[in-house]
């Protein structure tokens, strides 16, 4: 590999390049997205608009893979998407339902009542 090199000599190469970069950074910017909510909890977290940014850098993605006509760029995007969506189906539910997606399906001690000494042995960590 001789180096970054981009063939885009005209406005039309430049405009899809642009396209590919910007789903690019929305893609990479669902992972920025987790660190700062999972930082602001000060545990591992999730929110809901790393489905939205995976959907619209990996709808981005897809179609500048299309134009590359890349198939294996196309068929890891694809995937993608239909998992990125499946999850926001899950949250839309949990919505429709009454329920938080941000709950955790592992509570704390303080949720469930128990002793944090219990907790920990019933989650199989030897407290200090």
């Amino acid at each position: 590999m001789s180096g970054l090199t981009t063939s885009a000599s005209n406005w039309p190469d430049l405009a899809w390049l642009i396209f590919g970069l910007l789903g690019q950074c929305l893609f990479a910017g669902r992972f920025v997205v987790q660190w700062l909510a999972s930082e602001r909890a000060r545990r591992s977290v999730l929110p809901n608009i790393f489905w939205y940014f995976s959907i619209g850098g990996g709808l981005c993605l897809l179609v500048y893979a299309v134009h590359r006509s890349d198939p294996v760029f196309v068929l890891g995007q694809a995937l993608g998407l239909f998992i990125y969506a499946r999850n926001l189906w899950f949250v839309w539910s949990e919505k429709r339902n009454g329920r938080s997606s941000a709950q955790d399906p592992c509570p704390t001690a303080a949720e469930t009542g128990r002793d944090p000494v219990e907790e920990e042995l019933l989650a199989g960590r030897h407290p200090a």
